[in-house]
């Protein structure tokens, strides 16, 4: 619980919830910050204090719920997802945070531990910038900031992934690699279902009209509106991305094939003609003509290697074999 004015903060853990009401009659702000979803005692109480709406606490509590904002008599509920990057998580680690606004307050409910907000706090506690001296309304969207100024970290990830899986796909095409294309692809689709909804959440907070949200305000809340547009769009062209490596790797793959299948068309043609001839003098007839002949297995040893050297001859020459040689092109020097 953070309490401030723009003389003094008041940053402390509540033993208890008969803490919270001599500091919300006081002519501060307030920033109670609930960090789980567990103690239904504990929300009830909540909900009886803040005199939040049923169906704003149900939102609240029945997670996960689609980003959204809603109006209400006394208060305003705005749902939201943060992500986090977390140190060997494999999948995107989202979560769901409530945002109550209300007269003299802000209520944050958070689905586990852990968040995005110090910065937010540490500003509180130094009296940077001028969220001490702003109402609850500037304090709501600096928490809405703070957590769609969390996705670039997360974005920027992936697309350091992205590029380290394009030069895997060039370079071997192998089974893990389209594990990691797909676990990328995944991470996006959810980054997707967090990011979208946000759009049109944040344009109804700069839409609505109700007193609790003040005009100055709604003229950051569009800077925020700008940021979300700009995920959808960086999420959406790593999605095109993650399609692209799937058909580089897919190439890849067919290319590693039509290589092998090469190699082997290459050595059964060879062989066929040698094969053929050690047919025709490996036949149990009696009157072969070379049969007693002293000359005639190392002429026909020396046969076989000719005609399988001239083979591979042909085949490098005509590019099926190897690399062929490029022809210089003039460079038009004198």
């Amino acid at each position: 619980m953070i309490a401030y004015t723009p003389e003094a903060v008041h940053d402390f853990a509540p033993q208890s919830l008969d803490d919270v009401p001599p500091i919300l009659a006081d002519h501060s702000v307030t920033w109670l910050d609930i960090q789980g979803l567990g103690d239904e005692k504990l929300l009830r109480h909540v909900a009886e204090l803040f005199k939040l709406h049923p169906l704003a606490l149900e939102d609240a509590v029945n997670v996960p719920q689609r980003p959204k904002s809603e109006v209400y008599e006394n208060h305003y509920l705005y749902i939201t997802r943060m992500t986090m990057l977390r140190e060997g998580a494999s999948e995107l680690d989202t979560e769901q945070v409530s945002i109550f606004i209300g007269r003299n307050y802000v209520l944050t409910l958070q689905e586990h531990c852990g968040d995005v907000f110090d910065p937010v706090r540490q500003r509180i506690n130094a009296g940077i910038g001028a969220i001490r001296t702003s109402g609850p309304d500037y304090l709501a969207y600096a928490l809405i900031d703070t957590i769609i100024d969390g996705y670039y970290p997360v974005l920027e990830q992936i697309g350091e992934n992205l590029e380290a899986l394009e030069e895997k796909a060039l370079a071997s095409a192998s089974k893990s690699t389209l594990r990691e294309i797909y676990a990328t692809k995944r991470q996006l689709l959810n980054l997707r279902r967090a990011v979208w909804p946000q759009r049109e959440a944040v344009s109804a907070l700069i839409r609505d009209e109700s007193p609790l949200i003040t005009a100055p305000v709604r003229i950051f809340l569009r800077d925020c509106y700008d940021h979300t547009v700009q995920l959808i769009d960086v999420s959406e062209t790593f999605r095109e991305l993650c399609g692209n490596l799937l058909d580089l790797y897919m190439s890849s793959v067919g290319m590693r094939t039509n290589d092998v299948m090469k190699v082997l068309t290459i050595i059964s043609s060879v062989f066929i003609p040698l094969t053929f001839l050690a047919g025709i003098y490996g036949m149990n007839f009696e009157h072969i003509p070379e049969l007693h002949v002293r000359w005639a297995y190392p002429a026909l040893l020396g046969v076989m290697a000719v005609i399988a050297v001239g083979m591979l001859y042909v085949f490098r020459s005509i590019g099926w074999l190897g690399e062929r040689e490029r022809e210089r092109e003039p460079d038009g020097s004198g």
